[in-house]
């Protein structure tokens, strides 16, 4: 092979979750964090005036102690991800979490004290030149210090976290690493698949027979471990109510908002231009099932491959994809070629197909080395090809920042799944502009539009799901029964009822619900899609140098509002349906083009 299809992950810790070298950087760690508490237990920011020296050695040790945890815990997920059965990674990981605990602690000390300093004495510390180019964070740092609790308080808070709040999130790996789906091969043998392994076969089959089967087995295996999953994700979100209601916000919708940044005017405008604007997308979808045969589709054919006449759906080798990937970048820009490129070709991926992977997919920093690692199970898909071009667009927008400050690097999901998206539309457009034939044509462009059905249906019925869900649990616990009704009433009203078939125990199944450092895991993915389509059709305007002008929007996404962002690089107004219709309108040609495509085919 040209390319590794295993990651390189003893270049960061050799060695895996019993890594010498990982322990000894723990202890490093936790020198570094009593040294940062002792500097903050001695600072007083009255008398750090007026060039807050103290201050500065303060954010440049936070500095060092950030990149090494963040460095520690992606390796260690790293490892778990790739093995699930590994038992000893957890164990690493609590000691990571009780470090990342500690500095938290003290964190929450530096931000009430930032937090203290008057806004006179606050306006002159952000002109100093040390702090300038630090300013729109520090100003929401300083904010956030304004909700806080009392350090005591915040300090207990965040030590129940560990056996409370982010336990019941690590403890969702767990069930899933018990999730074993049995699979009858066309020859009798039965197969046991790991869920990785099982999601990605039944979504991306041809045969329609192994995608039902595949299916029913899918939903047993979720069903029968159901009310553990829904004890977790309970006390996974009421740990987080509660947690919102100590820091005075009645309204679950409100953190998420200021997580990424947006404003509920922006996120309530692109719902509205989606909602009116689903038919397309609906039509695609009952074209699809005229394709296959069927009145309606069910939930597992709605990412399945089609194929008209003598012509299959194309699988690539996993060195035909990344080539692939790389051409196609490299027609837009020289930097995000080689980066692809190197980034394969150094072992950044884990892409190989095998039992005991965790499932789904994931890029992650490794923000020492000044690299990333991307988690997937590759087999062959186009849609795995279109996976990997959007892990690589995350890395590519961590590349563009590995020479700024930490605090300008912390930006939202939204604008993060925009890098993604961004790639992932090179890739997919290429595919469909290279087709040789009106059959391969048809394919592709099911395969690209089935990303916008994610985006726009899929991605909605699990917005819709979560609103639900959460104001349920404001009044109290919800049974597993409960979560699957509410999870095929948000599919129904996200697909608008054209689908004959539901997945109800997809609550359980999807790993966005039970990640506890994100709320609403949904909306930026479709908030990131049509930002890119936005950014992508800016690009074909004026191709020329464009890669340069890309990368200077992806170093902003950390130091401005979404709203700002949009408005400075695009002069556009994001609280207008007339912006998010523009991103529609681009993908509706690619339905126009499929329903006439397929016109004669059925």
């Amino acid at each position: 092979m040209k390319y590794p299809l295993t990651w390189d992950l003893d270049s960061i810790f050799p060695g895996g979750s019993h890594s010498k070298e990982l322990q000894d950087k723990l202890v490093v760690i936790e020198e570094d964090v009593k040294a940062y508490f002792n500097l903050n237990e001695s600072w007083e920011p009255a008398s750090d005036k007026p060039h807050y020296q103290t201050f500065q050695t303060l954010i440049a040790q936070s500095e060092i102690i950030t990149k090494a945890i963040s460095q520690t815990a992606s390796f260690i997920n790293a490892v778990q991800s790739a093995d699930v059965t590994n038992t000893h990674a957890p164990i690493v990981r609590n000691q990571i979490a009780q470090l990342s605990s500690q500095y938290a602690i003290v964190q929450t000390s530096v931000i009430k004290k930032l937090a203290a300093i008057s806004d006179e004495d606050f306006g002159a510390l952000i002109k100093l030149e040390a702090f300038e180019n630090l300013a729109f964070a520090l100003t929401e740092t300083r904010e956030k210090g304004n909700r806080l609790l009392s350090e005591a308080e915040e300090s207990m808070l965040s030590k129940l976290s560990q056996d409370g709040f982010h336990a019941w999130s690590n403890h969702y790996d767990t069930l899933v690493s018990y999730i074993k789906i049995p699979f009858e091969a066309a020859d009798g043998r039965i197969q046991e698949l790991s869920a990785g392994q099982a999601m990605n076969r039944m979504y991306s089959d041809s045969d329609p027979a192994v995608r039902q089967q595949l299916f029913v087995k899918w939903e047993e295996a979720w069903a029968s471990y159901a009310p553990l999953f829904a004890e977790t994700l309970n006390h996974l979100q009421g740990f987080r109510l509660e947690d919102y209601k100590l820091h005075g916000s009645t309204d679950f919708m409100e953190e998420p908002l200021r997580y990424n940044r947006i404003e509920k005017e922006t996120l309530d405008a692109m719902w509205q231009a989606i909602t009116n604007h689903k038919q397309p997308y609906l039509d695609f979808l009952n074209r699809k099932a005229a394709l296959m045969g069927k009145e309606k589709l069910a939930w597992y054919d709605v990412d399945a491959p089609v194929s008209v006449g003598d012509f299959n759906a194309r699988t690539f080798t996993y060195d035909e994809a990344v080539d692939f990937i790389v051409e196609n970048f490299a027609k837009f820009g020289p930097t995000l070629a080689q980066f692809a490129q190197d980034l394969v070709g150094n072992g950044w991926v884990e892409a190989e197909d095998r039992a005991g992977k965790r499932p789904g997919g994931y890029c992650t920093s490794i923000p020492e080395s000044k690299e990333s690692r991307i988690f997937m199970t590759f087999t062959g898909s186009a849609s795995d090809m279109s996976t990997l071009a959007h892990e690589i667009g995350h890395a590519f927008h961590s590349y563009t920042m590995w020479d700024l400050p930490t605090m300008n690097t912390r930006y939202a999901m939204n604008v993060a799944e925009t890098a993604s998206t961004f790639a992932e539309t090179i890739v997919s457009s290429a595919t469909v502009d290279a087709a040789e034939s009106d059959e391969e044509k048809i394919s592709l462009l099911n395969t690209k539009l089935e990303n916008a059905t994610a985006m726009f249906l899929n991605i909605h019925a699990r917005f819709l799901f979560e609103q639900a869900f959460y104001t349920e649990r404001q009044k109290g616990l919800v049974s597993a029964e409960r979560l699957s009704e509410l999870m095929v009433d948000a599919q129904k009203e996200a697909f608008q009822n054209q689908l004959s078939e539901y997945h109800p125990h997809f609550w359980a199944s999807k790993l966005h619900f039970f990640i506890d450092n994100v709320p609403f895991y949904n909306f930026p993915y479709t908030f990131g899609f049509l930002f890119s389509l936005s950014i992508f059709a800016e690009y074909q305007k004026n191709p020329a140098g464009f890669e340069e002008k890309y990368m200077a929007l992806l170093k902003d996404t950390a130091v401005m509002k979404t709203e700002d962002l949009v408005m400075k690089h695009l002069g556009k107004d994001i609280r207008s349906l007339a912006f998010w219709e523009q991103g529609l309108a681009i993908m509706e040609k690619d339905v126009h083009t499929f329903l006439a495509l397929t016109e004669d085919k059925i």
